[in-house]
């Protein structure tokens, strides 16, 4: 494995309201140097939550989405807040967004949305034995809850209104996560469910 570049400066260019601009000089193992520039995101990070109405079904949301003004269909997800869990922020972003709580959580993995430009990291959280609970959340609107069954991603996949990658890398994820499950093939070093106190 490559030794990682060492960081010559760090300079922030630029406060914005979630990120700021951080301008990063590096000097590579063969002394080449250059600067990059990343967004540095505010906060702990998010949860993606795929939550199981039952095995084969998971439900998605649709949501509008400002950076490409239209709805969009996904995961429920959002930030976590400070002093929250992992755990306690999957369940309360799935009550505030689809109106469900969760009795079983599963931490399946650590997901990164532009690794090269932006430190940002979401995990991403199977949610199953659901129970329906209602939390008012910062959504200017309620939204549309849509069941969408395991064996259809592949129609998921090439709709234009479901581009998140961390929803779409998810959903696949959960699909072979819970094949392995149920198969009793799981990695012995898999994520394990936890229960989750109602």
């Amino acid at each position: 494995m490559r030794k990682l570049p060492d960081i010559l400066a760090r300079r922030t260019l630029d406060y914005g309201g979630r990120f700021q601009i951080e301008r990063v000089d590096l000097r590579f193992s063969n002394n080449a140097e250059r600067t990059f520039e990343r967004m540095v995101p505010r906060g702990q990070g998010a949860v993606v939550v795929a939550a199981m109405r039952d095995r084969g079904t998971l439900l998605l949301v649709r949501e509008y989405a400002c950076a490409v003004h239209r709805y969009e269909l996904g995961l429920v997800k959002g930030r976590i807040d400070p002093g929250e869990s992992l755990e306690v922020a999957a369940v309360r972003e799935l009550k505030e967004e689809a109106g469900f709580g969760a009795r079983r959580l599963t931490v399946l993995r650590e997901m990164t949305l532009v690794p090269a430009y932006m430190p940002y990291h979401s995990w991403l959280v199977l949610a199953e034995d659901l129970y329906p609970e209602r939390l008012p959340g910062d959504e200017p609107e309620e939204l549309e809850v849509v069941p969408w069954k395991l064996d259809e991603l592949d129609r998921l996949m090439l709709r234009e209104d479901c581009s998140d990658g961390r929803s779409l890398a998810a959903a696949f994820i959960v699909r072979e996560y819970l094949h392995q499950r149920d198969a009793g093939s799981l990695p012995a070093d898999a994520p394990r469910a936890m229960a989750v106190p109602t």
